[in-house]
């Protein structure tokens, strides 16, 4: 990892280089997953079972390709006590944390009658994709399936590839925790297909969530506007801020816990003693020894990993919400102090007892994070995310009169006369007794 001086040009150059990682990906991928979007649109359930035989392994069928309550059961069997409680009790608190976002309906009446409101109801089907294969992620299934079911969405469909038609027991036992309505074995871009288009298997879904490689967020943005997605997620980073009282070998762990996720990942210090700089510098190469994703964290490390010496917590600040950062921990004396001058992160985790894992696992606040820069205007996965609004308007005769001149002025204003002979031919022709809310 680098050590870098504020103030250098090396400094301001590796910042700058940080935006930009993970951008060529898209471009070199999004022929192919196009191709694929393309195939299961056209031929549906042959071009999907195809593919998966093609990418996974395995023959499946319109029967085999969806989890039956049988193998749920078996996988829940085939955890032990403690894992099963464990993701009850991450889900518990999920759940909690969750349940405190949920939004009502509203209206009010104005004083001539007018009546004003939003109706605030659930999305009524959503896809939710879990990656699998190399690793398997119970952890996303809670933090994607549970916040929708808060929300009140009426069906919750899941996908996960299945090498060889085999799904890991816990994220089957995750599914079935959080609610999650059917669950198919089907991987990649062609998953994103079949939840967008449909198929005559895998119904037609409203909104896909989920994380996933380039090929996923590839395939989220191309069939975006056929369904909602819930943001375009780039490789994890951290960007933990030091005063230089922190432990040297609590943040080289927290580093180092970034920088296991993928090869693209961010793991950063900023720090304004060089002196402690060097110490958790050495204690990561320490505790890389023994790690064993050691190779991934090794090569993210030296493309993405930065010891950035600064001359101020207020010199952090500024950095901090120029890379609004998927996660940022104030690692330092009175980080409630700090605290204010942070306008852009997916979520803060505030002093020295506050590592980022327990984040991704078990606090409550969701893990799904808005990453490269995009915390400056999106917000962590919410509840708000499976929830639709409708604006309601219901104007009485007094005030229909009173917003008439105004409205006509602003369609003369646009030249939009159709606009203004609406409104006119109710002004001509309005029968008081017609008004809703008499």
């Amino acid at each position: 990892m680098r050590l870098l001086v504020s103030g250098k040009r090396d400094f301001s150059r590796f910042l700058k280089s940080l935006s930009r990682r993970g951008e060529s990906g898209f471009t070199q991928v999004e022929g192919p997953v196009r191709k694929i979007l393309g195939e299961v649109k056209k031929g549906g359930d042959a071009a999907l079972f195809r593919l998966t035989r093609k990418y996974d392994g395995w023959p499946p069928s319109s029967r085999s390709i969806r989890v039956t309550s049988r193998e749920i059961r078996k996988a829940r069997k085939a955890l032990s006590r403690e894992e099963r409680e464990t993701l009850e009790f991450a889900a518990g608190r999920i759940e909690r944390f969750h349940s405190l976002q949920l939004q009502k309906s509203w209206s009010f009446a104005e004083e001539d009658g007018t009546i004003l409101g939003q109706i605030v109801r659930p999305i009524e089907r959503v896809g939710i994709y879990v990656p699998g294969g190399k690793a398997a992620y119970p952890s996303s299934v809670l933090m994607n399936a549970i916040p929708a079911r808060v929300a009140g969405v009426r069906e919750i469909l899941m996908t996960c590839p299945a090498p060889q038609g085999h799904l890991n027991p816990a994220v089957l036992a995750a599914a079935h925790i959080a609610g999650v309505d059917a669950i198919f074995k089907v991987g990649g871009a062609q998953a994103i297909g079949a939840m967008a288009y449909g198929t005559k298997t895998i119904p037609k879904v409203d909104k896909i969530v989920g994380p996933g490689n380039i090929y996923l967020a590839a395939a989220k943005r191309l069939v975006f506007g056929e369904v909602s997605i819930d943001s375009i997620a780039g490789p994890s980073e951290i960007l933990v801020i030091s005063d230089g009282s922190g432990e040297p070998s609590f943040l080289a762990a927290d580093l180092i816990s970034q920088a296991e996720h993928d090869e693209q990942a961010a793991a950063i210090l900023l720090c304004t003693s060089r002196k402690v700089a060097e110490e958790v510098r050495r204690e990561v190469q320490k505790q890389l020894a023994d790690l064993p994703r050691r190779r991934i964290a090794e090569r993210s490390l030296k493309s993405f990993g930065a010891f950035l010496i600064v001359k101020s917590l207020a010199e952090a600040a500024r950095i901090a919400n120029e890379l609004a950062p998927e996660h940022l921990e104030l690692a330092v004396k009175d980080p409630w102090d700090l605290l204010p001058r942070i306008e852009n992160a997916g979520a803060i985790f505030l002093g020295q007892l506050s590592p980022e894992p327990i984040g991704d696992y078990v606090a409550g606040p969701n893990h799904v994070l808005p990453t490269g820069r995009t915390a400056r205007f999106s917000s962590p996965l919410g509840v708000y995310d499976f929830l639709k609004r409708s604006s309601l308007i219901c104007l009485s005769p007094d005030g229909l009169k009173r917003l008439s001149p105004p409205a006509m002025h602003l369609a003369r204003m646009e030249k939009m006369e159709g606009h203004r002979r609406s409104i006119e031919k109710r002004q001509l022709g309005h029968n008081p007794r017609n008004h809703p809310g008499e």
